[in-house]
């Protein structure tokens, strides 16, 4: 059986350790939540760089077929987006741009792009920009 002192001594280490836990969680939770609003935010980048992507192509190829590019892009295009389409010879080129959303508006925002070129249809009087 222990002793008293001993008793006495297991206390005191204890008492040493009593908060420690909420010491470390009140250090290491701003971080964690830095890192959840990165991972979160590079997920909203990597969608909205996949939409551009898409805009573009629809957008390069509809103006290439002769048919309206820029509305075909912007029906693709996320929220916010700016579709241009030019035209230089015998290709078509699309560009969509558009800004990514973070999840606090005080942060500064980014914008991601998208560019696609399509060849002009043979028999077509003129892409349609």
């Amino acid at each position: 059986m222990p002793t008293v002192a001993a008793r006495t001594r297991a206390a005191a280490r204890a008492g040493r350790d009593r908060g420690s836990f909420t010491a470390e969680l009140a250090a290491g939770l701003p971080a964690l939540m830095l890192l959840l609003l990165a991972g979160l935010t590079a997920v909203n980048a990597v969608t909205t760089k996949a939409h551009c992507v898409d805009a573009a192509r629809d957008a390069a190829l509809a103006a290439a077929r002769g048919e309206a590019g820029d509305a075909a892009g912007r029906r693709a295009a996320p929220d916010g987006a700016t579709v241009s389409v030019n035209v230089g010879g015998d290709l078509v080129t699309a560009t969509v741009e558009a800004p990514v959303r973070l999840l606090s508006t005080r942060l500064p925002r980014f914008t991601v792009s998208a560019t696609a070129v399509a060849a002009v249809e043979p028999g077509q009087s003129g892409p349609v920009q």
